[in-house]
């Protein structure tokens, strides 16, 4: 699904601390295909949300920053079959995303209507033996740990890199 000018698709994420995600980052740049590493490490909230909801979503991410940072917690790995995420377990954050889902109710691509799975791929189109390996590798030294997500934020889908549309800080 591509998208031009405001005909775009929306995207949106939730967005990590600066630790975490500088660590995330750092995995995705060691362990992604470098010709298919064309975007930071994210939480994808919606993939593919209808560009003409762009205002109404504004305003439904704005509201949802008024609160407190959602609690989180980084599990370990999540195995995706032909790669390797960060799984991540946050009530919170799930409950935020269904509030949205169902404000979106009837505009939702099937892949947002599907039960959200809280990730950061790191790994991406390998081998299933790769993705096992990596997991081997990087399971001893990911230690969990609870953190609090520090915001929302919104991009247009252009076929490859993101276009970014705004992010919304958690201020409660």
């Amino acid at each position: 699904m591509t998208g031009t000018g405001s005909l775009a698709p929306l995207i949106v994420t939730a967005e990590l601390p600066e630790a975490l995600q500088s660590r995330a980052d750092q995995l995705r740049a060691a362990h992604f295909p470098p010709e298919r590493n064309v975007l930071k490490a994210h939480v994808t909230l919606f993939h593919a949300l209808p560009p003409s909801l762009e205002g109404e979503l504004r305003a439904a991410l704005a509201t949802e920053a008024r609160a407190r940072p959602p609690e989180a917690r980084l599990e370990g790995l999540m195995n995706l079959g032909r790669g390797t995420a960060l799984r991540i377990v946050s009530p919170a954050m799930v409950a935020l995303r269904e509030r949205l889902a169902d404000r979106f109710h009837g505009l939702l691509t099937p892949q947002d209507m599907q039960e959200p799975r809280l990730h950061v791929t790191i790994q991406n189109k390998v081998s299933p033996d790769e993705a096992r390996a990596l997991q081997a590798r990087l399971a001893p030294s990911l230690q969990p740990r609870a953190f609090a997500f520090a915001g929302l934020a919104c991009h247009r889908y252009r076929g490859g890199p993101w276009e970014f549309v705004r992010r919304w800080n958690f201020r409660g």
